[in-house]
């Protein structure tokens, strides 16, 4: 229930749904004949849509995200590798017939490299369909033939593809592995999408992780006339993406399926 509620909720109070329903309530008072009140929540989407395509404001939410942990950290004694699914697109890989991602590809960039810096770690992905609508194989198909492609042994990948959410990650991932989590575990996932993942790794009874975090969509900060421009689909995503991590990390916590806890390996 909370996987379906969570799709629901998120679909209804996403910044486009609002914007679009501020428009059309305006367009229904007019309609109406209620021609200021029209106006005013007409004129108010429009205006959210455009202040959204002139200024990056999803920027400063995302930023706090993706600077809770450090970009490339110095590990050592590695023992596994958590790849999170996401980044892969299971419906689109089948129709083409070739391994398919999206935009946080970086993932599996990433993943690639530290498997081949540490050669003798485990690969774990865990990722399922994060989709109410998605049928088809799971991510850990595509993120086979991705791993296999990029000449890594089968023998150190691990692949599970029935977790929907984080928390599922964190729990099918540690059932994966048998239990034991003893060890250097990197935890690699989208920079802003790693605080959530990291506290509901540690909520599931993992220790000795350190945060991998890649796919990081923030610039460092800069005057607002030096970042005006008209950007709304990049704009937008960012915003989604952004508010989409901090009201999910609310609702694990409120919900128990994250916590502040220190879970991470011990610092070099």
């Amino acid at each position: 229930m909370f996987f379906v509620a969570s799709k629901i909720i998120w679909a209804v109070i996403r910044p486009e749904t609002l914007f679009m329903l501020l428009i059309a309530s305006g367009l229904l008072a007019l309609w109406r004949g209620r021609r200021r009140l029209g106006f005013g929540l007409a004129g108010a989407g429009l205006a959210c849509f455009a202040l959204i395509a002139a200024l990056p404001l999803g920027d400063l939410l995302i930023r706090p995200l993706e600077t809770r942990y450090p970009a490339n950290p110095p590990v050592s004694d590695v023992r596994g590798i958590i790849v999170l699914g996401g980044a892969e697109q299971s419906n689109r890989s089948r129709y083409w017939r070739m391994p398919l991602v999206n935009g946080a590809g970086d993932r599996f960039l990433a993943a690639i490299a530290l498997a081949n810096r540490h050669p003798e770690a485990k690969l774990v992905f865990t990722g399922g369909r994060g989709s109410l609508r998605q049928k088809g194989p799971g991510g850990d198909v595509v993120t086979q033939q991705i791993f296999l492609s990029a000449g890594l042994s089968p023998a150190r990948l691990l692949l599970e593809g029935k977790s929907r959410n984080t928390a599922e990650n964190a729990r099918f991932a540690r059932e994966l592995v048998g239990g034991t989590t003893s060890g250097t575990w990197l935890l690699v996932t989208s920079a802003a999408h790693m605080p959530r993942a990291m506290q509901s790794f540690c909520a599931a009874g993992w220790t000795g992780l350190t945060a991998w975090p890649t796919d990081f969509r923030s610039l460092p900060f800069r005057p607002v006339w030096r970042r005006l421009g008209w950007r709304l689909a990049e704009n937008l995503t960012t915003l989604d993406s952004a508010l989409h991590e901090w009201l999910g990390l609310l609702a694990y916590r409120v919900t128990g399926r994250a916590q502040e806890a220190d879970c991470s390996a011990a610092p070099l």
